[in-house]
């Protein structure tokens, strides 16, 4: 005698319900590695360039330089002598004028730069990374000195790291660069935490990362 199928049977054997799209496991994994690879070619050429300049500021001291000098002078015309007379403040930027003019005979961008204004002369700095430079001109005869220094590659780098005298877009950068590195810290971290049960050894040495910094500031640092 036939009998007429159980509907509880039907249910039984009816698949689970998929998980939304946010709860799957294979959505997640293309995510991270999307923003993870994405990350990495935007962050990874300026890690390079941090982690060895981390290793020329940590040996600075035993790094020798040779720093170069150079020596400069040029005249102001007339015309242009006469706008040094009255500055606007005792921090006032050299004129427009005079700042093409030196930058055409000494090559020494000095605009917008805050001028030390005294009776006898103004006195500009021109700091950069690797070097520095500066200017300075006679308020009654119109004579220009000038000096550069450089102190190297090595130092210019250095220099980058730390954002010493590097400008607006490469304080912006390095905002940047930081923000991609840390999406590129985090969503690594998140891989590891989704790959971690096969690879025992993930957790201790996430830990190790985490433990020996700490111990150098406890114990070595004082």
């Amino acid at each position: 005698m036939n009998q007429s199928p159980n509907p509880s049977s039907f249910a039984a054997r009816r698949k689970p319900a998929s998980k939304p799209w946010y709860r799957s496991r294979g959505w997640w994994l293309k995510q991270l590695h999307g923003w993870h690879w994405m990350s990495a070619a935007l962050s990874l050429i300026g890690m390079l360039l941090f982690a060895a300049t981390g290793i020329t500021l940590n040996h600075a001291s035993t790094i020798a330089a040779s720093p170069t000098t150079q020596a400069l002078s040029a005249q102001l015309p007339a015309p242009l002598l006469a706008q040094l007379a009255k500055p606007q403040s005792e921090a006032a930027p050299l004129p427009a004028p005079i700042v093409r003019e030196l930058e055409g005979k000494l090559g020494l961008d000095a605009s917008g730069k805050p001028g030390e204004w005294s009776d006898d002369e103004v006195y500009v700095a021109l700091p950069r990374p690797g070097g520095d430079a500066w200017i300075s001109i006679d308020r009654a005869s119109g004579a220009v000195s000038a000096e550069i220094t450089d102190r190297g590659w090595i130092s210019f780098a250095n220099d980058l790291h730390k954002g010493r005298n590097s400008g607006m877009a490469w304080s912006w950068f390095i905002d940047i660069f930081a923000g991609a590195c840390i999406l590129f810290t985090l969503t690594g971290l998140f891989l590891l935490y989704m790959h971690a049960k096969p690879r025992p050894l993930t957790w201790p040495l996430v830990g190790l990362g985490l433990v020996i910094p700490l111990l150098l500031v406890l114990f070595f640092l004082h």
